[in-house]
């Protein structure tokens, strides 16, 4: 087999994403027929710590045009890679960040790099003539992720009431993720139809939830709870729940408070955030909170996990922002017990996959996810294959672009065939 694949072409493209504003899309050749192309989501609630996502600033789009991004892969990237073996991710990689050279990727762009990087992956894999999630993974790829779907949104995610931003469902008893698919189908339809018999708007939030203007999180999941016996399951047997409180867009620097206008105005402190959250998994089975306290609050996050880590999932989204440097510090500090992987806080796939596995060393949890911003590249359900992550994010099923990579991932549990592996109970403690 021949293991020297030159890059023969680089270039990229605007294209919109699943909000209708701009992103990038890159194409690496490595012969006439050997392509790989690879486009980039965009986030609406992000991290201060993320890498940066170079936009124009000009009047084309809002100041959302990603041209400069686009001429930094055309002008730039593609004089250091052309002629590099495809093979060779790490390599590659590693000229784009030298290249760059800025700890938050603001010269070249998060965006410019990713799109490489992620083409670069699949060219190699359509080099070797091997799927994605095999070349990335290797021959011990086996496991299927457990959707987390979100169905319900609030926050910077819909226009209502609803102060947390994701409200979602995991289909704990399937036997399959053929079956947890559809199990969570059919619980959101039946959301849909209680919310439409109630009076409830049921347009869908950037994610594809419903976005009804309700009261409090314990609302939320009572509506959740509706819509799981309606579909004939049983609440905390079949299907368990998980939130995204976003708490870093909730929290006022100025009071040190956490503010929920949703609430009449309620504040909350990080003790109380604590409380509520341990009120909310008594009363509902509620295993997984992401980004349950704001970005910058290490002591807060310590006392969360010491609250809530044995039972509980705590996803380091915002906090951690899939930088292996703050994942470190959080493994040191024994503060969360997962990680929220999205490949474009960091702007590599070689640094996406050695956050990945410090996580996984370390004992902690990882969940593949998706932007609010997404486009029609299903990337991500492979990489949650190839690193047998066990959970992925990507939103409720409806909307394309969320729907591609639940398709994507039935595709693979296909080709998998008897050797596809699928334990949604396991990082619960409930198998």
């Amino acid at each position: 087999m021949n293991s020297f694949y030159p890059i023969t072409e680089v270039k990229a493209r605007q294209i919109l994403d699943s909000r209708g504003n701009p992103t990038i899309e890159a194409e690496v050749k490595v012969s006439d027929y050997i392509v790989g192309n690879a486009a980039v989501p965009s986030g609406a609630s992000t991290g201060r710590f993320e890498a940066v996502e170079l936009r124009d600033g000009t009047t084309e789009y809002f100041g959302l045009a990603v041209q400069n991004a686009v001429r930094h892969v055309n002008e730039r990237i593609a004089k250091e890679i052309i002629g590099m073996n495809v093979l060779e991710q790490e390599n590659i990689d590693a000229k784009m960040i030298a290249l760059d050279g800025t700890e938050n990727k603001v010269n070249l762009g998060a965006n410019a790099m990713l799109a490489v990087s992620m083409a670069v992956a699949r060219a190699a894999a359509n080099a070797l003539e091997i799927p994605l999630y095999r070349y990335l993974g290797g021959c011990h790829t086996r496991l299927l992720p457990v959707p987390m779907m979100n169905i319900l949104n609030g926050g910077k995610h819909a226009a209502n009431t609803v102060d947390f931003q994701e409200f979602m469902i995991l289909p704990i008893s399937a036997k399959s993720y053929r079956e947890a698919l559809r199990m969570g189908a059919e619980v959101y339809h039946f959301l849909r139809q209680i919310l439409n018999e109630e009076g409830y708007a049921t347009a869908v939030g950037d994610e594809g939830g419903f976005a009804p203007d309700l009261a409090d999180a314990g609302e939320v999941f009572r509506y959740l709870g509706k819509a799981v016996e309606k579909a004939g399951y049983t609440v905390g047997k079949d299907v368990v729940y998980a939130m995204d409180a976003a708490a870093s867009e909730l929290y006022n620097e100025e009071t040190g408070m956490y503010h929920f206008p949703g609430e009449n105005g309620i504040c909350r402190d990080a003790k109380e955030m604590i409380a509520l959250y341990e009120d909310l998994a008594k009363r509902f089975p509620l295993v997984s909170i992401e980004d349950g306290l704001q970005e910058d609050d290490w002591e807060g996050w310590q006392s969360l996990t010491g609250r809530l880590g044995d039972g509980m999932q705590l996803v380091g989204d915002d906090l951690f922002v899939t930088n292996p440097k703050r994942i470190k510090c959080g493994i040191k500090l024994n503060a969360g017990n997962a990680v929220l992987i999205k490949v474009n806080q960091i702007g590599t796939l070689t640094e996406a996959l050695d956050a990945i596995e410090m996580a996984q060393c370390a004992g902690y949890h990882t969940v593949i996810s998706h932007r609010s911003g997404e486009t029609e590249d299903a990337f991500i359900a492979d990489l949650a294959v190839a690193v047998n992550a066990g959970q992925i994010k990507t939103g409720a099923p409806c909307r394309a672009e969320r729907t591609a990579k639940y398709n994507r991932l039935l595709r693979i549990e296909e080709e998998l065939g008897e050797t596809a592996q699928f334990s949604p109970a396991e990082p619960f403690g409930r198998a």
